[in-house]
């Protein structure tokens, strides 16, 4: 793995830009200053990989914005030991950071290439709490559901019943399972923040608007 000093006081300015653009969570923070981002682009990203911009990764495919990474997992708010289900694998840098926070992360990715790609390396980087699956993030992953937290790192049209269904339940004194989502047309969403209050209750947010690659309801080669 190639993390020198360059990459390790780039990093660190990134966190300060975070910081200043409003992202005010220490531990996602923290978590972002350990991720080795230059990892998950092409070597000829290398030197772009810590500007606060979203990247390619082929596959017509980008790694998102550090920013837009921070603001979903501020939004999340994994905790150690939670299972979190995550739709759209991408290049694993959002999962990375989600594990750096002590969850446990279950991954879904329609793209096979990307899907193989991203396995081998987030276990080349030591990742043991992520676990991968190819399939579509429409479904989830009814079999290692409930979840305690479940992000969607691509625009989808509409809120996917079986992610709702996946979000555990609340208990007396403790919140159900919440949920994080861009939702609306190709060019635009809206983040969504949705936690389960009853067995066939959400109570919603409407948050900040964003800009993602859309979530298909299809695998691909």
């Amino acid at each position: 793995m190639t993390d020198d000093w360059k990459f390790q006081r780039r990093r660190a300015r990134l966190v300060d830009t975070l910081r200043k653009k409003g992202i005010d969570d220490e531990r996602v923070l923290a978590a972002i200053g350990r991720v080795p981002r230059q990892e998950f682009v092409d070597q000829a990203f290398h030197t772009r990989a810590y500007r606060d911009e979203a990247l390619p990764i082929g596959m017509k495919q980008t790694i998102s914005q550090p920013f837009t990474v921070a603001y979903q997992t501020m939004l999340l708010d994994p905790q150690p030991d939670e299972r979190i289900l995550e739709i759209g694998t991408g290049s694993g840098y959002q999962a990375a950071v989600i594990s750096e926070l002590g969850a446990r992360v279950f991954s879904v990715e329609r793209i096979r290439g990307l899907y193989e790609k991203t396995g081998v390396l987030l276990k080349k980087l030591g990742y043991r709490t992520v676990q991968c699956r190819f399939g579509d993030g429409r479904d989830g992953w009814a079999s290692q559901a409930p979840f305690d937290g479940v992000i969607v790192t691509a625009g989808s049209p509409d809120v996917p019943p079986a992610l709702l269904d996946q979000l555990r339940e609340p208990a007396e004194n403790v919140p159900g399972g919440r949920l994080i989502i861009p939702v609306g047309g190709p060019d635009e969403q809206q983040m969504q923040r949705i936690t389960r209050s009853g067995p066939d209750s959400f109570d919603r947010e409407q948050l900040e608007g964003f800009r993602f690659v859309p979530l298909l309801g299809r695998t691909s080669g």
